[in-house]
């Protein structure tokens, strides 16, 4: 079962004195964050009043955070976000449904390895295969043939030297 609740970045530092809070965005681009009505910190949920790119990172107003004494306090903290308050485009995939799908030789059918980590890249995002020897797979069509994340698996065109 996909988790409802998904972290999404960590508060970094304090922004100003009027309590702005700096995340670092864990997700493909910061502009993902600042979409969102509601984060969730330590399982409460927090009114986004704004939210706004600055640079890789995300300045957020947050209800009830009025000075730099109530940001300070929030340093470090996960942000999680709900995702039934998002639409992802076709193909794309929270990296948590990812971790843990069966990996399979497109041609072959047989099992590789199961999906142990996404890795961020700035050309394409790589898929580590853990099984009997670990895989980097990059994330793109020419290498991942299907995703289906119902049935828990991938399947990956396997070339030599992968």
């Amino acid at each position: 079962m996909k988790e409802r609740f998904l972290e999404a970045g960590r508060i970094v530092n304090t922004h100003g004195i009027s309590g702005e809070v700096k995340i670092q965005p864990w997700a493909d681009s910061p502009s993902f964050l600042t979409g969102f009505k509601y984060f969730y910190i330590n399982g409460t949920p927090v009114n986004v009043l704004s939210a706004r790119v600055h640079k890789d990172c995300v300045l957020a107003v947050l209800e009830g955070v009025d000075d730099i004494s109530a940001a300070i306090k929030l340093k470090n903290k996960t942000i999680f976000i709900d995702r039934e308050d998002t639409k992802l485009d076709e193909g794309r995939h929270f990296v948590a449904d990812l971790i843990g799908l069966t990996a399979l030789d497109a041609q072959t059918g047989a099992e590789l390895g199961v999906i142990s980590d996404v890795l961020t890249l700035p050309s394409n995002d790589v898929y580590v295969i853990s099984g009997e020897r670990e895989m980097l797979v990059p994330a793109v069509p020419e290498f991942i043939v299907e995703s289906d994340l119902e049935e828990g698996y991938v399947r990956i065109h396997v070339i030599e030297g992968l």
